[in-house]
């Protein structure tokens, strides 16, 4: 069941079957335990209109309301190499991805986060930049995840390099989070076998595409909103990032223009063109 928000309420797909649900606040929407059972319950009530898939073809809102969006550092070992390679201090990197405490960081407020469609941008002062195709978790305030979706971390990799207490810089800024097109609504996260693709086209052309699966997550999604809730509470529920396993190489750097395309099987695509 996948669940999207636009600008005239809630829709949810459903086996090929698309409702458009009443209008209702969104973080009272998406902040419960029963969510799944919840979107079936009102799609009972509401006749299926194939014409709501023609929202797939132009931009969305992202699937927030006035949640915080966090993420997690180096939880793959794709994602240590790409450090150890831009820091000067690469053991810090290391020591993370092998420790039993998980680096977590506050990534955007909702206001700053775009969503299908929406522009991403590279910082000016940065020479190094690159999007971070991950999946993110939708966990409730009550720390129970029930629901999925796909996230582009944008990063200013030049900064972060240039020393490891920059990264609230590098991470940061207007136009670093992007989230969509939709929430996966599931009790169960996806398994390993789960697909993410990263394609970048510029000038109608593709200059990188990479690819992963969940395999090679290190750490498991409910040990990482675990740790997020320990000290910290979500009055409405929070989106965390789990970390990236596609990186391009060093000598890659996003250009405005460029079109950035994020796949996670059974989500969809996330595609946001690059601004300055």
């Amino acid at each position: 069941m996948r669940l999207y928000r636009t600008l005239s309420g809630p829709v949810v797909e459903q086996d090929g079957s698309w409702h458009r649900l009443p209008e209702q606040p969104w973080d009272d929407l998406i902040n419960r335990d029963d969510l799944g059972a919840h979107l079936t319950a009102q799609i009972r009530n509401v006749r299926p209109d194939p014409k709501e898939a023609d929202l797939l073809a132009g931009p969305l809102p992202p699937p927030i309301g006035s949640q915080e969006v966090w993420a997690s550092g180096v939880t793959y070992l794709r994602s240590r190499q790409a450090r150890e390679e831009e820091a000067q201090t690469a053991d810090v990197y290391a020591r993370v991805y092998a420790a039993e405490r998980p680096e977590l960081f506050f990534k955007a407020p909702a206001w700053r986060v775009v969503g299908h469609g929406g522009a991403v941008r590279i910082r000016r002062d940065s020479t190094w930049n690159v999007p971070e195709p991950e999946l993110v978790l939708l966990a409730t305030s009550s720390g129970h995840i029930v629901g999925v979706t796909i996230g582009n971390d944008m990063s200013s990799r030049s900064i972060e390099g240039e020393n490891p207490l920059y990264l609230p810089q590098a991470k940061i800024y207007d136009g670093a989070c992007a989230l969509g097109p939709c929430i996966l609504v599931s009790e169960e996260t996806p398994g390993p076998s789960t697909e993410i693709r990263l394609v970048i086209m510029r000038a109608g052309q593709t200059v990188f595409e990479g690819g992963t699966t969940l395999a090679q997550l290190k750490r498991k999604p409910q040990l990482l909103v675990d740790y997020l809730f320990r000290e910290t509470r979500f009055p409405a529920g929070c989106f965390l990032f789990t970390g990236t396993g596609i990186v391009p190489e060093g000598g890659f750097t996003l250009k405005p223009g460029d079109e950035v395309r994020i796949s996670i099987s059974g989500i969809g695509t996330l595609t946001n063109p690059v601004s300055a």
